[in-house]
């Protein structure tokens, strides 16, 4: 398997949205089901634009075979105080899970976020007994910082999720 990881393009708007209904079957573990986002192939075109032409933002793809099977952005801050921070996240059809793919995403995303933003705090939230995901924070450097309870529901359910961030 040869994995690339590069900057989402416009053009790859359409296949990120089956991407999305596609993540949404595989797993709970996001804040969307198998309906995907809720954005048509204009929307998306004109989404990934707006992030592509950001100082603070990015939204990176992974590719098996030049299908996309994965993706990761960073979301800076354009307020001042805030601007030395952002969120990340990052995600991955089940097929790949275990081959290093959301290691490489959150890497580049993470660089991405030193290089160009010199952040200095790296947010993210993960449900909380997402244990395979933790740990790949964990070994990015990500510390926990306490649990949003209830964060989703799945089911009709309260799902508590995890606030996890990274001091570069």
């Amino acid at each position: 398997m040869s994995i690339e990881i590069r900057k989402a393009l416009a053009s790859d708007a359409e296949e990120l949205l089956d991407l999305m209904r596609i993540l949404g079957k595989e797993t709970d573990n996001l804040t969307f089901g198998e309906e995907g986002l809720p954005f048509t192939v204009e929307e998306e075109i004109a989404y990934i634009e707006k992030v592509n032409s950001s100082n603070t933002s990015a939204m990176f793809v992974a590719l098996d075979s030049n299908k996309i099977v994965g993706t990761s952005s960073f979301y800076g801050h354009l307020v001042p105080r805030l601007s030395h921070r952002g969120e990340v996240s990052v995600a991955v059809r089940k097929s790949h899970w275990g081959f290093g793919i959301g290691y490489k995403l959150l890497s580049t995303a993470i660089e991405f976020a030193k290089t160009t933003l010199s952040a200095e705090v790296i947010s993210l939230d993960v449900r909380s007994d997402n244990d395979r995901a933790i740990n790949l924070y964990k070994r990015c450097g990500f510390e926990k910082i306490g649990t949003f309870k209830s964060f989703l529901k799945v089911d009709g359910k309260g799902v508590d999720f995890d606030l996890m961030n990274l001091y570069l």
